[in-house]
């Protein structure tokens, strides 16, 4: 019984550090990371939002689909004066990157590549604010990593309540 405890609590000791590495993870990214937009593409209206969340897809991800068929890996953008990430091409180890090059990372599910994550949730009744939403903003680490803090409308306003 005595070890059965000691299991239980060596466990649960093990999930709040592996919780909080990730969380002090994101939190770093978030103050240190490159300031990315990706442009929205289309999503189908009648599920574009549904409660208290907005399904995303960005444009970048179709030019990755027609590309390749890895699985996962990374793409190769540069930014505009805007920031906004322009496609470069599919990201080969074997070839350096320019200097005002970054690397985001994709996956491929089924029939879709996603750069990034295909939600963004908000409180519930605020969907108004983010109607008129253009771009995804991102925090991205130098190894790809991105971070999903806020959209921004046609203008580069950040969206969201008063």
């Amino acid at each position: 019984m005595k070890g059965r405890n000691l299991l239980l609590w060596l466990f649960a000791f093990l999930a709040v550090v592996v919780i909080n590495v990730l969380v002090i993870q994101k939190e770093q990214l978030l103050a240190t990371g490159q300031l990315v937009l990706l442009e929205l593409a289309p999503v189908d209206p009648r599920s574009l939002v549904q409660g208290d969340y907005m399904r995303l897809r960005f444009d970048i991800s179709d030019e990755v689909e027609t590309e390749t068929n890895m699985r996962d890996g990374f793409i190769v953008v540069r930014l505009d004066s805007e920031n906004v990430a322009r496609y470069v091409r599919i990201y080969d180890q074997n070839t350096s990157l320019a200097q005002d090059e970054l690397l985001l990372r994709f996956r491929q599910r089924t029939y879709d590549v996603r750069v990034g994550p295909e939600s963004f949730f908000f409180q519930e009744g605020t969907a108004k604010y983010y109607n008129n939403a253009r771009y995804g903003e991102f925090r991205v680490s130098k190894s790809g990593d991105v971070l999903l803090t806020g959209l921004q409308g046609e203008d580069f306003e950040e969206l969201g309540p008063p």
